[in-house]
């Protein structure tokens, strides 16, 4: 559906020749070819990541309502189901990772909680830039010579690429709890909310679904994304909310009724008290100006 923005295109992974390992390696320059007739600047919502690493050069990213300028050192992380689109990287140069879901494994909370985009410093990024050579190097081999492919061998390599682009994670206050059964519990919880937060707004819910009380789940979220569980909740519904008003021309009572409210004046009401604008005043803003409203 369109709204004047454009409809929101789906991608789906579908890895080319040599690249039925769950990750595949491109570059900007290998974009912009593969891509003709711009269709990277329009929204697209894929069901892959796509982690790319700006090694030279200067563009622009939008990611879920905001825009990130793109220069040497910024890093991108496109997650599954984000809307994105590339609104400006004709100049930029750097690698492109492209990976399933359950390709990269055991996400911890550092790695969840990651913004869209970031930048590495001087000494970084060309750690970061000689990681993912490495993964390149040894995806091509395994593409060239099936029998030297290891899977398990290129997810190690993309996990430590991972490791060497996160940005620092803020200093924990010393009343925050912290190890890995916070880790652990904040991960069941985002997993669950990601499923279930069209039905379930309410704490409660997840907490008797998981087997853990209201507050351990907060203490654990406080922990791992620096707000309380009620809240990160919210602003997963929040997210949806903006996406299926911007990107479709779904009624606004659909919109409602798809995110789980039992009516327009309770989703007003939600919508409301979180941005402090109405959704069909949202709705209208975004698309007369062309701006991101938040």
């Amino acid at each position: 559906m369109e709204n004047g923005h454009g409809a929101v295109r789906q991608l789906r992974y579908l890895p080319a020749v040599g690249s039925a390992y769950g990750v595949e390696l491109l570059d900007f320059a290998r974009l912009r070819a593969m891509d003709p007739h711009r269709r990277r600047v329009r929204p697209q919502r894929p069901d892959f990541h796509v982690l790319a690493l700006v090694g030279s050069g200067t563009g622009a990213h939008e990611a879920d309502f905001r825009t990130h300028p793109l220069a040497a050192g910024s890093v991108v992380w496109i997650r599954p189901g984000m809307v994105h689109r590339w609104s400006d990287i004709d100049a930029c140069d750097g690698p492109l990772i492209l990976f399933r879901p359950g390709f990269l494994p055991g996400f911890t909370s550092a790695e969840a909680t990651a913004p869209a985009c970031w930048e590495l410093d001087g000494e970084r990024l060309p750690l970061a830039l000689l990681a993912a050579e490495h993964l390149g190097r040894e995806h091509g081999a395994a593409a060239r010579t099936p029998r030297l492919a290891s899977p398990a061998l290129l997810s190690h390599l993309l996990a430590a690429l991972v490791l060497r682009t996160l940005p620092d994670a803020p200093a924990a206050p010393r009343s925050a709890p912290s190890g890995s059964r916070h880790t652990e519990v904040f991960r069941a919880y985002r997993a669950a909310v990601e499923e279930h937060f069209t039905h379930w707004h309410q704490v409660s819910d997840y907490a008797q679904a998981l087997g853990y009380d209201a507050r351990t789940l907060t203490r654990a979220t406080r922990a791992a994304a620096g707000t309380g569980a009620k809240t990160f909740l919210d602003q997963r519904i929040l997210l949806e909310a903006r996406r299926l008003l911007a990107h479709t021309d779904l009624p606004v009572g659909t919109c409602a009724r798809r995110l789980g409210f039992r009516d327009l004046a309770n989703f007003t009401t939600f919508f409301r008290r979180q941005t402090g604008t109405p959704p069909t005043l949202w709705r209208t803003t975004y698309a007369e100006s062309g701006a991101h409203p938040t």
